[in-house]
């Protein structure tokens, strides 16, 4: 019983670890393509059977494959599958106790060829605390979960006459081995040393403990396991983070929009003469009709609504004349300094090609990459924003 409890705790240890990066961090939902990873990694294992068992076995190989995704810079889930040799000593108890509850036997070693399946929560702890850095050379990660251990074991087990012995007891008078899953779970820690944008050097440690899959040569109720190794992650398509849509306000864009649709066709239809002598007034309007395009977290792509409104405002800058400032600004609790300056700077470039391939001449725009900045509207969304206008 005292296994099982253990276990379960372990198992709901994985999605504590979800529930924590949901409250502490801003919730996301990325590309279902994007942050997919494969790994592979070999080390050393050794097995505990128990304190009356002989308990660490011998070292022993093992190697691991693992599959899958990061969802945000913190919070990630895999599935990995595994195989390795089980070595342990054990005072094989086919007799009796003595007078102080010692096993009458000798001592031998068995050993067992193992395979595992486990599904980890993993959450970085580097990220969490320092925010997201690409550039970032090395983090750390926490993993938990639970998992099945498969082992090829005689159907039996001991059980006790309540005074001195031990009985072997089999299932149905099968004596054949026979491969039978056992509940295990699971916690470690995955350092990362960042390589490339696709590619991760790993070190792992990891502790387990499982119902026993020593079979009819152990009396052992469950058995722990040291795992530790190396190895390489390749995530597809590199690494990206552009988790959450902006929760922009499109209703009020849709009508900024449209007001700017409205006056670029009065515009437009005035005499020429009239547009002549109203130029001036026309770029002293625009001075205090500033633009905003907003942005996806992590992301300097223009999305649709983006290309809609430099469309419109190309028309207004070119009728204009005038000289506009494309400022850009980043969310500074989100990343680094250095990543918010680049990141900044990306967005101001592209929206400043965007409106040179609409016409509008480059004399006539000024970049101000602003970097990461403070909550300028309220909420950390709407400060990832490039806002076009005449100072």
């Amino acid at each position: 019983m005292k296994t099982k409890l253990m276990l379960l705790s372990l198992a709901l240890a994985s999605f504590a670890v979800c529930a924590s990066a949901q409250t502490t961090r801003e919730k996301y939902t990325s590309n279902g393509a994007d942050n997919i990873f494969i790994s592979a990694t070999g080390g050393i294992s050794t097995v505990y059977s128990g304190k009356h068992e002989g308990e660490f076995g011998k070292i022993a190989p093992h190697i691991t494959v693992s599959l899958g995704k990061w969802f945000t810079p913190v919070l990630g889930l895999r599935g990995q599958v595994g195989v390795w040799r089980a070595n342990f000593d054990t005072r094989h108890a086919l007799g009796k106790l003595n007078q102080s509850g010692e096993y009458l036997a000798n001592e031998q070693k068995w050993h067992k060829n193992i395979g595992i399946v486990r599904l980890d929560g993993l959450y970085n702890l580097t990220n969490a605390i320092l925010g997201y850095d690409p550039d970032r050379l090395f983090s750390l990660s926490i993993f938990a979960g639970p998992g099945l251990t498969f082992s090829k074991s005689h159907i039996g087990d001991y059980k006790s006459d309540g005074k001195t012995s031990y009985q072997r007891v089999i299932a149905n008078g099968d004596t054949k081995e026979k491969i039978t899953p056992h509940i295990n779970g699971s916690v470690g820690l995955l350092g990362k040393f960042n390589v490339s944008p696709v590619l991760d050097i790993d070190l792992e440690v990891r502790g387990e403990i499982a119902d026993s899959y020593l079979g009819y040569r152990s009396t052992a109720s469950s058995v722990g396991g040291i795992y530790a190794g190396a190895g390489l992650t390749y995530t597809f398509g590199g690494k990206k983070f552009v988790p959450v849509n902006q929760k922009v306000d499109t209703s009020a864009l849709t009508d900024e929009i449209n007001r700017l649709r409205k006056e670029l066709a009065d515009c437009l239809n005035r005499p020429a003469e009239v547009r002549t002598v109203t130029e001036t007034k026309t770029v002293t309007e625009t001075k205090f009709n500033k633009t905003p395009i907003f942005f996806k977290i992590g992301s300097s792509k223009l999305d649709k609504y983006a290309n809609a409104t430099i469309k419109l405002v190309a028309e207004g800058i070119k009728a204009s004349g005038g000289t506009f400032k494309v400022q850009a600004y980043a969310d500074k609790a989100t990343g680094s300094s250095s990543f918010n300056q680049k990141l900044t700077d990306a967005r101001a470039k592209a929206v400043y090609d965007a409106l040179v391939a609409e016409g509008v001449s480059s004399s006539q725009l000024e970049i101000v990459s602003n970097g990461g900045v403070d909550n300028m509207f309220g909420d950390r969304e709407t400060t990832r924003v490039v806002i076009m206008g005449v100072e």
